[in-house]
């Protein structure tokens, strides 16, 4: 009965701990997410990549194949949308995160893309990690 109990405890107590923390994490990983809508959608990739771990390691997956390294990665987002008419304006719709580990989450969601030379429309699953203090994007499967 002790064993019990003290099971119990032991198990709201990590349950108390971890919720919150995991809730932080998310809010902070959609605050990377809205400061990467609000610079793609001035236009300003460079500020946009802000989210991407800067890395050779990072991994871009697209139906071009993959796209190794942060520095390549921002070069295919410049030729693709080289002007304000190819960024348009960007809104998500994240329909779930989920924690792999204690600094690492999965989002997955949707893309919208309003220009006048025609909209985009897309799915995506991106891996954060927290790196050095901060969430970055180490791996991104759009389409």
């Amino acid at each position: 009965m002790k064993k019990t109990i003290l099971s119990l405890c032991l198990l709201c107590t990590f349950t108390c701990f971890s919720q919150p923390q995991s809730d932080a994490d998310k809010k902070a990983i959609y605050k990377v997410l809205k400061n990467q809508r609000l610079a793609w959608s001035k236009n300003n990739i460079e500020a946009y990549m802000a989210g991407y771990w800067k890395s050779d390691s990072l991994k871009f997956y697209s139906t071009n194949g993959v796209t190794k390294g942060w520095e390549n990665t921002l070069e295919r987002y410049l030729k693709a949308y080289p002007t304000e008419d190819h960024t348009g304006i960007l809104s998500f719709k994240i329909n779930d995160i989920s924690k792999i580990s204690d600094d690492a989450y999965f989002v997955l969601g949707e893309y919208h893309i309003k220009r006048e030379l025609g909209n985009a429309d897309g799915i995506f699953m991106l891996v954060f990690k927290k790196i050095n203090g901060e969430w970055k994007i180490i791996a991104d499967t759009s389409t």
